[in-house]
């Protein structure tokens, strides 16, 4: 038997194992079966704690399909408010560091990058406005927060429906690692934001989404930092300057801890 602790960023879920205290293998179709809902313990993402030998804990992250990614803000949240302390988080995606901030978590989650070949895209072209579209979705920028996102612009989010559009550019050849799909309005300071998680789904909350679209924002002059962003989970503060990193600050709640035979897995 091996302890699990379940927490959720604005409705972003996690199961969170801290493998420093406990052997456990993990693979794709293991992380699959506990992230399933019905069969499983159920989450959006499996979070593996692990010794870090240049940080002071290393995250893995694991999608509901299996697939291992490089970074996630609400999950960076929920492991410093588990951990309650302020850390250096090693991620494949860089380090992220996070402090306690009264009852919220404040996380730096590095700098955001835009070259083609960093997102990256199949070939070179203008990221600012990718010369592309979906349907009634244009000229996204594209973004990378230690994963790729693809942010576009819209009068009305909830017009867009994402469930349909999501999977077709998540997985479209001009993507060659997957992309988040971030669309997003925004009206002075405030933003917005539905977004398509690669390997996930329509989720209620993405930190890095979060992260992007601010930052896509700000970039183009629709907002100025600090921003606020809406989600249906809930609301994040981003604060971002151009060559700083980029810091997000929100809540992280603890839900509940269990035990669970991790062989009945597979």
């Amino acid at each position: 038997m091996g302890e699990f602790h379940k927490m959720h960023g604005l409705g972003n879920d996690f199961v969170i194992i801290d493998a420093r205290a406990q052997s456990i293998e993990m693979s794709p179709a293991r992380a699959q079966k506990i992230a399933d809902r019905k069969f499983g313990i159920g989450c959006d993402q499996l979070i593996l704690l692990l010794p870090s030998e240049i940080a002071d804990v290393r995250m893995r992250i694991f999608n509901p399909d299996g697939s291992e990614v490089e970074a996630c803000g609400n999950a960076s949240r929920c492991v410093v408010a588990l951990l309650n302390q302020d850390l250096n988080i090693e991620t494949l995606g860089g380090i992220i560091s996070g402090k306690l901030s009264g009852n919220d978590v404040e996380v730096s989650m590095g700098e955001a990058t835009f070259a083609w070949q960093d997102i990256p895209l199949a070939f070179p072209m203008n990221t600012d406005a990718m010369p592309l579209a979906w349907d009634n979705l244009a000229a996204p920028m594209a973004i990378n927060m230690g994963n790729p996102h693809a942010v576009f612009f819209v009068d009305d989010v909830d017009a867009i429906d994402l469930r349909q559009l999501g999977p077709t550019i998540e997985n479209d050849s001009v993507f060659p690692e997957r992309a988040n799909v971030n669309v997003a309005s925004v009206a002075g300071n405030e933003i917005h934001l539905n977004v398509w998680e690669r390997g996930a789904g329509l989720t209620g909350a993405c930190g890095t989404g979060a992260c992007a679209t601010a930052v896509a924002a700000i970039r183009q002059g629709k907002a100025t930092s600090p921003v606020t962003v809406h989600q249906s989970g809930g609301t994040l503060t981003i604060d971002w300057s151009p060559g700083q990193p980029v810091i997000m600050t929100g809540s992280a709640t603890y839900v509940f801890k269990g035990q669970a035979d991790w062989d009945s897995f597979g």
